[in-house]
């Protein structure tokens, strides 16, 4: 990154010297992209005390994302060269790429740390592959440091291994202390939960298909990384017809022309009311394979793998496949995967919102999850509205980030409801509070915009705390001229327990 210096200085100057009839050039209009970036260049150059830099520090600027007439500029940061773990942030600005908002996930600096190893890269390697029951493939190891919130920073080995752990498949990234050989932390990668086809859930639906020669493909000619492929083989789907399906859930076929369909719904979804390209943020999202012998579906990183419900029907409803392509849209946002209990709730509003977008007499929009796939053969696996109905909690506490992921969803998915829909439900079940109030809901779309928004704030040290001071925030960036719906945020998080935060924003 190169900020230039003097520039003001140096066009006075040209000015006080031209003849007094003399007229200045029109200057070219700057586009808000690159205003942003130089926006937040130009923040990054004074190495303001809450980025908590040194002269050892280097920043790397990301591709700059825009929501809603704002713009948001993720930062990565090395140490002595070192990629640094929990060192990321994100500026926000407005057209004129003038700052208003920081995020940022460092909480201290790093001072002088070493970074000469003293364990091999070997041991470091073992002990990750360690943290798997088999392993498969090792995707490669490197040095970086780990600057977790709160705790002095340490160098480290990272390691990506694939395999399988005691939950089923696994792609984690291992953190190994490269001094005393210790797990610092780990990442698993492994989230789960025009043609004419015929899927089982949305029977007869059009798709874009794509021709190749006299063969027809299960993928999407504009955006071809979305496409439907049989997991045995990862073959696309292909005919010669443009026909797809049969419309019975155990055939893999016809669960591709859900899933697929499910998948350039939610694109459209995203750029209607989100203004983003694709899943990925830059045009297309990932296959999603057909054919895992699980009562399961997960995202990770580089596919969605679809399984099948007790009964042996692929399990490729809107609010499961919008749910693991919605992992990738958390995992293709500043600071990746979202952390301590936040990642499925995430992905829910998702599945939620792609589901609403479809809005098929065959899969009626609601707030549960996985109701039409019936998974185990007891209805939806999660509620939205009431998550202590299926034995999720309603309520923050503070042991909510240490839970199981999915149960640890119910806050945070009771928390939406009541944002889109309130406490009467307006059309939907009635949701009661922990706190005995009334919300009056916002309806989805604001909802899900809300929660995008906050999204674009989020660094890798994403809680349940920071995404209520993250969706304020957002609420008062979209929403300049009125607190109806920033009130309407607070009220919901308040109403599921989730406590104010010292200098959270505030509206008047």
């Amino acid at each position: 990154m190169a900020v230039a210096v003097g520039t003001a200085t140096a066009v006075a100057a040209a000015l006080a010297a031209a003849p007094a009839n003399a007229q200045p050039k029109a200057q070219p209009a700057v586009s808000p992209l690159v205003a942003a970036a130089d926006g937040a260049d130009a923040l990054v150059a004074s190495k303001p005390s809450f980025l908590h830099a040194s002269s050892l520090d280097t920043f790397q600027r990301r591709a700059v994302i825009q929501s809603a007439g704002h713009s948001y500029v993720p930062f990565t940061r090395t140490y002595k060269g070192l990629p640094v773990e929990g060192g990321d942030f994100v500026v926000a600005t407005d057209a004129a790429g003038k700052v208003t908002y920081t995020s940022v996930a460092q909480t201290g600096p790093i001072g002088e740390l070493s970074t000469v190893p003293k364990i091999s890269e070997a041991a470091a390697q073992a002990t990750a592959k360690a943290q798997l029951k088999t392993v498969t493939s090792v995707e490669g190891t490197k040095l970086v440091v780990v600057a977790t919130e709160g705790k002095a920073a340490r160098l480290a080995y990272q390691t990506t291994v694939n395999g399988t752990s005691a939950e089923g498949v696994s792609r984690q990234t291992v953190n190994v202390d490269a001094v005393t050989g210790q797990v610092l932390g780990s990442t698993e990668h492994v989230t789960s939960v025009t043609g004419s086809g015929n899927g089982w859930i949305y029977g007869s639906v059009s798709i874009d298909t794509t021709k190749s020669g006299s063969t027809y493909l299960l993928q999407d000619p504009s955006h071809t990384t979305i496409k439907a492929q049989n997991a045995t083989g990862n073959a696309t789907f292909s005919g010669s017809d443009n026909v797809w399906g049969n419309g019975v859930g155990t055939n893999r076929e016809s669960g591709g022309v859900d899933a697929f369909y499910v998948a350039q719904k939610q694109y459209a979804m995203l750029s209607s009311w989100l203004g983003r390209n694709g899943q990925n943020g830059s045009g297309g999202a990932w296959p999603i394979r057909i054919g895992l012998n699980q009562q399961n579906a997960y995202y990770d990183g580089t596919q969605v793998q679809i399984g099948k419900n007790t009964a042996g029907q692929w399990i490729a409803s809107a609010d499961v496949v919008g749910h693991e392509l919605g992992h990738g849209i958390d995992d293709n946002t500043p600071g990746g995967i979202s952390a301590k209990g936040t990642q499925e709730f995430v992905a829910d509003t998702f599945g939620a919102a792609t589901e609403w977008y479809i809005n098929s007499p065959a899969d009626a929009p609601d707030y549960l999850v996985g109701e039409e796939v019936n998974l185990v053969g007891s209805g939806p696996i999660r509620n939205m509205y009431n998550p202590s109905a299926l034995g999720d909690s309603n309520c923050y506490s503070s042991s909510t980030p240490n839970g199981e992921v999915h149960a640890a969803a119910g806050p945070g998915n009771h928390w939406f409801y009541l944002l889109a829909q309130g406490t009467s439900g307006n059309g939907q079940p009635a949701s009661s509070t922990c706190n005995s109030s009334t919300v009056t809901g916002l309806g989805i779309q604001k909802a899900i915009k809300i929660m995008y928004n906050a999204m674009l704030l989020k660094t890798s040290s994403s809680s349940y705390l920071k995404y209520r001071v993250w969706t304020l925030q957002a609420a008062k960036t979209l929403y300049p001229g009125s607190c109806t719906e920033f009130n309407t945020v607070k009220a919901a998080w308040t109403a599921v327990s989730v406590p104010a935060q010292s200098g959270e924003p505030t509206c008047s």
